[in-house]
């Protein structure tokens, strides 16, 4: 007969203890062993109960823009998409959201699965960003990213999200940054997405012709428009990073598309 792994209620405590023993053993393990297994215990844990309702989404939207999305990585959780996509105030609607996927070379955003495959789901176009550090090298960042994030025909280019010098050199930041786009370029055969705020824009990236071809993402805050260093191009706008959208417990980040529905679509992954 084979030993009896989960014993029945007559079983002696010791007998019991063994099998919770066990029980716990197999567990460490698959944490030890399986990323899969990491992400769904980690999931559960993170997982709202309830979800605040908000009738606004309590910051000033920008006028003029008829494109609107959020970004989110793991501090807004697992996302309700079926809420963020059904909630509207007046014309506006998320569209559109950036996702976290992963920072330097050794962080894949613990959220990053659900919230990429349900953004879908729910019909809402989805891009995937990377945390980027100018002091490691752009070949393993690029690496782990590239062993988390497929896209699809429909998602927005990648994005590669830069906003420290962590203590390099204005050149060396520059280098650094243009290598690992050109590694996106490379991978995904698509122009890659560049987000940084807008006084790091000007100070690093500003009029270099090396940087130029890019989809801009600019962050600036609770201003009525964004005008840009040289007057040079922007497409995305990251207007706030303290709006409400059901579906989503913590403050969110807001941005505008510089175009309409039909552009959002064409710079997108064939």
């Amino acid at each position: 007969m084979l030993p009896e792994i989960f014993p029945s209620p007559a079983s002696r405590p010791g007998d019991r203890r063994k099998a919770a023993a066990l029980l716990l053993l197999l567990f460490c393990v698959a944490l030890f062993v399986s990323e899969r297994f990491r992400f769904w215990v980690g999931s559960l844990l993170t997982y709202p109960v309830h979800y605040r309702e908000y009738k606004e989404f309590g910051i000033r939207i920008p006028g003029a823009y008829s494109v609107h999305g959020i970004d989110v990585s793991r501090w807004q959780s697992r996302v309700d998409w079926t809420r963020v996509k059904k909630m509207k105030v007046g014309d506006v609607k998320v569209s559109f959201a950036f996702i976290k996927a992963t920072e330097g070379t050794w962080m894949k955003d613990p959220n990053f699965e659900f919230n990429w495959e349900n953004a879908r789901k729910q019909g809402i176009i989805r891009g995937a960003y990377h945390f980027f550090l100018p002091n490691v090298n752009p070949k393993d960042q690029a690496a782990l990213f590239f062993k988390h994030v497929r896209l699809r025909s429909g998602d927005l280019p990648p994005v590669v999200d830069v906003e420290e010098p962590r203590g390099m050199s204005v050149n060396q930041v520059r280098q650094y940054t243009k290598k690992f786009l050109e590694l996106l370029e490379n991978n995904y055969k698509v122009k890659p997405i560049l987000y940084t705020n807008k006084d790091f824009y000007k100070r690093y990236f500003q009029g270099r012709e090396e940087f130029s071809g890019y989809i801009r993402w600019i962050a600036h805050y609770h201003v009525a428009s964004l005008e840009m260093p040289g007057d040079e191009d922007w497409h995305f706008w990251q207007h706030s990073d303290r709006g409400n959208i059901n579906g989503i417990n913590e403050k969110v980040d807001f941005n505008v598309f510089n175009g309409d529905s039909m552009e959002l679509r064409k710079l997108c992954v064939p």
